[in-house]
């Protein structure tokens, strides 16, 4: 509602003006014109429209929407940097002492302190400075980059394309190093080391492969825009206008599913057609071969290293995960070979050597023997029965059987002479019935312990001294000696408790008497004694 502020109307001039504003917004009746003579947009609020009350607005108008207090003489410009405008030939008083410009003193002087300043000297008199003072707007008081030179960032990549060539030129003349080392090495001893082979192999010879090929860096991928929105798609997932879509393989509700978002369809949509005929069998045909097999299971290396304490991560780091799988496939490489070598070693190796005669495989030949009725030989030689690789019928140290000829009590034995302990000498009969002769010894041992066992023992109760050691048989306390030394035991306790009833010249004698060792213990307080305050 485009209208000004102004004074009261009437009920029919209100209607009128709604009936022309309706008739404005439906474009029967022409636009409003401002003052500057523009047409207002019959649409816009009347909260916008309507200029504030203080503004004495006569005419309808836009301009209290616009930025109607700006000022002229705010300014977005900068500081001319390092401007000089004038430089004097002598000294001037007001000057700075240091070097003699008339636009700072001493204390805020940049330049190095001179040894005699230029008050003194009046020479190498400084320019003054260009001072210059703005007043900014309140976008220029807040721009971060008011000021600044997109020229200087010109020095920042000299540098750092500076940086790259001299790191590329370094990195050509450690490749060229090593070709020239491992060629030398080859020469002299005709022999490298597995570890140098390695690095070979893994590292890229930027000497002579070119950086744009190396890992395909500039090849950029165009983007297409799908039916859903956005740009998802890329060159490679379409297709040649001429071959049939994928959705169009088989039109069976129940076939392979198609993502139209993706077109990717992962199941083959012609499962029984003959391999050969068909061109399309799936996506995921292309997840289990070639290079897709290979990464997946370079990830799945990365995952289980990092879950046994290595510090892998196929995002973070992938060209150190792909140079340590390299290096694990190497090294498992190198470890199956040499189980290998050894189970080959230890056992042999049937496969290589000669094979075994066709007699012995087959237990048969086209040799004809003839028999008579009792049976003996009359024709031909006799066949002989196979033997196997083991030795059979070898008997050592005197033994007539062969070891596991007998077995008893889950072990087994030589049945001559009934021993259960291999590579031991055969002692016949003899030594069954020493064998026997012991058994039945242990047998007796073990009844007569169990029946021994089952009867209480008599013990003899040792008779044990006053002080805790073994009576003799011929002991006899004096009792006059008992009774002097339980006096002299009281003394002693009376004397521990009062500190001042002991003498000064004391003599000890160690020598401790079975009366004098009674007495001890018979006045000995024993803390266990329900009965102890009531002896004393």
């Amino acid at each position: 509602m485009a209208t000004a502020s102004v004074a009261f109307k009437s009920r029919e001039d209100h209607r009128k003006q709604l009936e022309l504003e309706e008739a404005r917004k439906a474009g029967l009746a022409p636009a409003e014109v401002d003052e500057d003579g523009k047409e207002i947009n019959p649409h816009i609020p009347q909260y916008m429209s309507s200029a504030p009350w203080y503004l004495n607005a006569e005419r309808p108008s836009l301009k209290h929407q616009r930025k109607w207090k700006s000022d002229p003489n705010y300014t977005k410009s900068w500081y001319d940097r390092g401007a000089k405008i004038y430089q004097a030939d002598k000294y001037r008083k007001g000057a700075c002492e240091n070097c003699g410009a008339m636009t700072h003193d001493v204390k805020s002087c940049m330049e190095r302190p001179r040894k005699i300043g230029a008050k003194w000297t009046d020479k190498n008199i400084a320019p003054d400075e260009k001072i210059e003072t703005f007043e900014l707007d309140y976008d220029g008081k807040r721009d971060r980059w008011n000021g600044y030179d997109a020229a200087s960032y010109a020095y920042v990549i000299e540098r750092y394309e500076a940086r790259d060539v001299a790191r590329k030129k370094y990195l050509k003349e450690q490749q060229l190093k090593k070709l020239e080392e491992k060629n030398s090495n080859q020469n002299g001893d005709g022999e490298v080391s597995d570890d140098e082979d390695n690095d070979d192999e893994l590292k890229v010879d930027e000497a002579k492969v070119d950086e744009s090929k190396q890992m395909d860096f500039a090849k950029v991928e165009k983007r297409v825009r799908t039916t859903g929105g956005g740009s998802t798609g890329t060159v490679r997932n379409l297709r040649i206008r001429e071959d049939t879509a994928k959705y169009l393989l088989n039109l069976d509700v129940n076939s392979a599913h198609y993502d139209p978002k993706t077109r990717s369809m992962r199941e083959d949509p012609l499962p029984d057609t003959d391999p050969n005929e068909k061109f399309y069998v799936g996506d995921n045909q292309n997840r289990i071969s070639g290079q897709a097999l290979e990464f997946k299971q370079l990830n799945i290396h990365a995952w289980e290293a990092f879950e046994k304490g290595h510090d892998i991560h196929m995002q973070a780091a992938p060209s150190q995960a792909e140079l340590l799988y390299k290096n694990y496939k190497v090294n498992k490489d190198k470890l199956k070979s040499q189980v290998k070598e050894t189970i080959v070693e230890k056992y042999g190796n049937a496969a290589s050597e000669e094979q075994l005669p066709k007699e012995l495989l087959l237990g048969q030949s086209e040799r004809e023997v003839e028999y008579d009725r009792a049976g003996r030989i009359i024709k031909g030689q006799e066949q002989f029965l196979p033997r196997s690789k083991y030795e059979e019928d070898v008997y050592i140290n005197n033994h007539t059987c062969v070891w596991g000829s007998w077995w008893k009590d889950h072990q087994w034995g030589y049945k001559c002479c009934k021993q259960t302990i291999r590579n031991s000498y055969c002692t016949g009969a003899a030594g069954i019935e020493a064998a026997e002769a012991a058994a039945d010894l242990m047998r007796a041992n073990i009844a007569r312990k169990e029946a021994t066992e089952g009867m209480p023992s008599e013990t003899e109760e040792k008779k044990l001294a006053t002080w805790g050691t073994d009576i003799p048989d011929d002991l006899v306390l004096d009792q006059k000696l008992l009774s002097e030394a339980i006096k002299k035991e009281e003394e002693r306790k009376r004397e521990e408790k009062d500190e001042r009833k002991r003498k000064y010249n004391v003599k000890w004698n160690d020598e401790v008497t079975a009366e004098q060792m009674e007495a001890y213990r018979m006045k000995k307080v024993h803390h266990d004694d329900p009965m102890k305050d009531f002896l004393h």
